[in-house]
């Protein structure tokens, strides 16, 4: 396990002096600590942390609005420590997309197994993320050499091949890539219509 780090946030000093303590001991960076939600979301945007760790009943802002916010501008995957659960708690665990809930006291047995699988599924997304982003892109790029081939091919009375061939030949000559090539033949023959 590398040196994750991560941000505590939790009202109770005492339990964040003590969480601290534990996560230390587990090879864990506490890389900030706050015991309210809006000095939360600033440390977590100026430190960068791979996990945040926050009370559900912090000063300031709801833990859940907290996790919510990190969630959706996509910062660190979130668990979120309560007193107590109920269903409804439950429920906007869910729309907060956290990773874990736990009750505390919290130990090393019930945290230790949250961060490792909240960190692993976090990093999945990520990447899922990442690799819908590149094939968007492609389509994309695809559908614009297609329309280009289709400019060309009526315009100028290639057939296919040679309209690539030719799209391809100027992206080697001028260095720049076959995206390019294409968006610039249908500026072209947007500037004629």
């Amino acid at each position: 396990m590398a040196e994750q780090r991560i941000v505590l946030v939790d009202s109770d000093a005492v339990s964040r002096k003590n969480l601290k303590s534990m996560l230390t001991k587990l090879g864990y960076w506490v890389v900030g600590e706050t015991g309210d939600g809006l000095n939360a979301l600033k440390m977590v945007r100026t430190r960068q942390p791979e996990l945040v760790i926050l009370d559900s009943a912090i000063v300031g802002m709801d833990g859940f609005e907290v996790a919510k916010i990190i969630h959706e501008d996509k910062l660190a995957p979130v668990v979120v420590l309560t007193a107590a659960y109920t269903q409804a708690m439950v429920e906007r665990a869910k729309e907060a997309r956290i990773s874990a809930l736990l009750t505390k006291p919290v130990d090393e047995a019930g945290i230790l197994p949250a961060i490792e699988l909240a960190l692993a599924t976090y990093g999945e997304v990520v990447q899922l993320e990442g690799k819908l982003k590149e094939l968007k892109e492609l389509l994309e790029t695809r559908k614009l050499l297609e329309k280009a081939k289709g400019i060309m091919m009526e315009t100028m009375g290639l057939s296919e091949a040679e309209a690539f061939r030719r799209m391809q030949k100027q992206s080697m000559n001028k260095r720049i890539s076959m995206r390019q090539v294409a968006e610039a033949v249908i500026l072209a023959q947007n500037l004629k219509e």
